[in-house]
């Protein structure tokens, strides 16, 4: 997701005589700190980046170093490391959200706009993937146990990885550097072909949103109806976390989506709106790489019990005797914890 677009996706192409590569005729004042949304959504931004940013390094320690490598920890291995990816650019677009001005030269603008979508399409498509993994586990489990392989599952990875790649390369071809009223900007240079806007911005929608929910939506559906008709399952709480997992992801991406469709009849709306729109939806868009860590390793039993056990044991070394108590208590409860199974 690029989000440095907010009001650079807007095509400026299309409204202003927008000159490339030339130098700025007068000195551009950045107003963005006396603007009171510019201000909220730069509190917001710097959160989404301390929280996405550490909290993934630390779903990566955890699943990637701390705990045995299975179908779930690939998961949610290949998850944050998207989200961390993410979050690491996000200075780029936080300076250039301050400055109102791009700085980093016309590569930066494609390769942060492109590292932006991969994310995008990377992140999207592996929340399909543990949705179909949870469906095929709960109605074909005696299937899953036998064919749920870590070797099957990082090939998927990769398979999700290449088709994100291919899908966030328009970014690399229409992405672009120009000066208007005495500033640099990064924007999308759409004049190449006439319908060049609306086939990105649709596909985009169609890959990034409308089938990637159809999916999920169908998945957690045959979820919740397998379950209701179990006899063993006796807490609400699968479905609960399952709703979670919906609403968040429908929430953190129509908004975007939306007003990234609407700016293609942008003559028939009001530019304020769509400048606004875009900003909030991007920012939402932006929260789900710090609510993925939450939604979707957090609430595991195992990964949770892995995370108070490592962080209460570099406790004991810093307390020495007294924390040995701690340690052996641990210890006794991790043969209960790790019974329990990760799938939420």
């Amino acid at each position: 997701m690029d989000y440095s677009d907010y009001y650079l996706d807007y095509n400026y192409s299309y409204e202003y005589n927008l000159t490339p590569h030339e130098e700025p005729v007068f000195q551009h004042k950045s107003t963005c700190l006396k603007d009171v949304l510019c201000v909220s959504l730069l509190v917001v931004s710097v959160i989404i980046f301390l929280l996405g940013f550490f909290g993934n390094a630390l779903v990566i320690w955890i699943s990637g170093f701390k705990m045995k490598k299975t179908v779930n920890t690939t998961w949610y291995l290949s998850l944050a490391i998207s989200d961390f990816v993410f979050c690491t650019f996000l200075p780029f677009s936080i300076t250039n959200m301050t400055m109102e001005e791009w700085i980093f030269g016309r590569f930066m603008c494609k390769f942060v706009s492109s590292v932006m979508f991969l994310n995008m399409f990377s992140s999207i498509f592996l929340l399909v993937v543990i949705s179909v993994d949870r469906c095929m586990s709960v109605v074909f489990p005696v299937w899953a146990q036998n064919h749920r392989t870590v070797k099957k599952a990082s090939v998927i990875v990769f398979l999700a990885w290449l088709l994100a790649i291919a899908l966030s390369f328009p970014s690399v071809i229409f992405r672009d550097v120009g000066t208007h009223l005495g500033r640099t900007i990064c924007f999308n240079n759409y004049t190449l072909s006439q319908h060049s806007h609306k086939i990105v911005a649709v596909s985009r929608f169609l890959a990034g949103f409308i089938v990637p929910f159809t999916i999920i939506i169908i998945c957690y559906s045959v979820i919740i109806l397998r379950l209701r008709t179990n006899k063993m399952t006796k807490s609400s709480k699968p479905f609960k976390v399952m709703t979670a997992l919906v609403a968040a992801f429908f929430i953190c991406w129509l908004p975007y989506h939306v007003f990234v469709l609407l700016e293609l009849d942008y003559q028939n709306y009001d530019h304020g709106i769509l400048i606004t729109g875009l900003k909030v939806g991007t920012s939402l868009a932006a929260a789900n790489s710090f609510l993925n860590p939450v939604l979707y390793v957090f609430m595991g039993n195992d990964f949770r019990h892995k995370f108070r056990s490592s962080v209460l044991s570099k406790m004991e070394n810093a307390m020495g005797d007294e924390g040995r108590t701690t340690s052996r208590y641990l210890s006794r409860s991790s043969s209960v914890d790790t019974r329990a199974s990760t799938h939420i």
